[in-house]
């Protein structure tokens, strides 16, 4: 994949990723044996998490300091079918913004290293009672800071 979705700003630390293996279930195809395209969120949703159990900033720790990410946007590009019970992985990859949302990049790879899809997804920051917060919290401000002094890896 050449172009990411997400351009790069100027003086952006790098973008941080977690890569989840897998295996097509075959719960996840269709009749036509291969994987049903409203999985792929599904998909993506295993990156998210796994991303947020490495750095720290699952759902759970939004909650607990007083926040939600919901999905604001969400995008996939179809290149070539999964099937069961081939292995693939799911790339997903934060890209740097200063403001109040999480912009993830998803790529994912068949057990040969073929890219198969990709997309994003585009969270935004809520508090507990759905307002829209305009600057990321402080839960959100210490990981920034942290990201950008490159103590994440």
């Amino acid at each position: 994949m050449s172009k990411h979705y997400f351009p790069k700003q100027e003086g952006a630390p790098p973008s941080l990723s977690v890569t989840v293996e897998r295996q097509v279930r075959f719960e996840e195809v269709d009749p036509l044996a291969i994987v049903w395209h409203g999985r792929y969120p599904s998909f993506f949703e295993d990156a998210r998490v796994a991303f947020g159990a490495k750095y720290g900033v699952g759902y759970l720790d939004c909650y607990r300091n007083g926040f939600l990410t919901p999905i604001k946007k969400m995008h996939v590009d179809y290149f070539r079918p999964l099937s069961f019970p081939e292995p693939f992985t799911i790339e997903g990859i934060l890209h740097w913004t200063p403001a109040a949302r999480l912009n993830f990049e998803f790529i994912i790879r068949n057990g040969e290293g073929e890219v198969t899809t990709t997309g994003y997804t585009v969270q935004m920051m809520v508090d507990t009672e759905q307002n829209v917060l305009l600057i990321p919290p402080p839960f959100i401000r210490d990981f920034l800071d942290r990201w950008q002094a490159g103590e994440l890896s």
